[in-house]
């Protein structure tokens, strides 16, 4: 079986587009819906289009799948008001929806997977100790971007943002978002990272490393491989 014809990532892929189509049927608030799912409406496409060329592991496609699920279901309910998120507060005394605070720690959980995927497979970064850190600080940066694109859409929609940016009232936010996505790069490099590396070496073998997204012809990314940097 080839890299390019894997079972599980259509599978994953047809539950997604299922889950959209459903979160789509009446959400609470259609512009949030659009605003929250937007990176799926994106990010599932370009990987069908660039599959053939530069298909994905299994772990990561696993992950990408459940963070689109909870950005699917935080557009539908919007994060304030998922009810998962209104059991847990109730069930231990939190004075806060916290499914927000779960959703920017995936955040950074999974964005830290795919980082690495493209700096290991793109990147002379393999193997080399700055992998780690710079893949943590990548999604740093992405989380801050995010929240400036939330600025930006409370100075335009006023407060018809307020769905869509689920401060529930805490000034401090902004701040505990990007923590959260922080926490989750750094959680996920430091328990990931081994499971990571073998599939990544799997799908070289699989893939004769055709389209697999070496920067070089033929060239082969292997644990056993000399890094090119300390």
């Amino acid at each position: 079986m080839t890299a390019v014809r894997r079972p599980l990532p259509v599978l994953l892929a047809w539950a997604v587009v299922a889950a959209l189509a459903l979160s789509a049927w009446g959400p609470r608030d259609r512009t949030t819906w659009f605003l929250e799912t937007v990176w799926v409406l994106v990010g599932l496409p370009l990987i069908v289009l660039t599959w053939r060329r530069f298909p994905l592991t299994d772990l990561l496609c696993c992950l990408l799948a459940v963070h689109a699920l909870v950005l699917i279901v935080g557009g539908h309910y919007t994060y304030a008001q998922v009810p998962l998120g209104d059991w847990v507060r109730d069930m231990f005394g939190l004075d806060r929806n916290p499914y927000d605070r779960f959703g920017h720690l995936m955040q950074g959980f999974v964005p830290a997977v795919l980082v690495r995927e493209l700096l290991s497979r793109t990147s002379p970064l393999r193997g080399s100790r700055w992998l780690a850190p710079l893949t943590v600080c990548a999604c740093l940066a992405f989380s801050a971007v995010f929240e400036m694109l939330e600025w930006a859409a409370a100075v335009i929609g006023g407060q018809a943002a307020d769905a869509f940016l689920a401060t529930q009232g805490d000034v401090w936010d902004t701040q505990w978002d990007m923590f959260c996505a922080l926490i989750g790069a750094t959680v996920s490099v430091l328990v990931m990272s081994r499971l990571h590396d073998r599939q990544l070496d799997g799908l070289c073998v699989t893939s004769s490393c055709s389209g697999a997204g070496s920067t070089g012809a033929g060239r082969t990314s292997t644990r056993g491989t000399r890094p090119l940097l300390p």
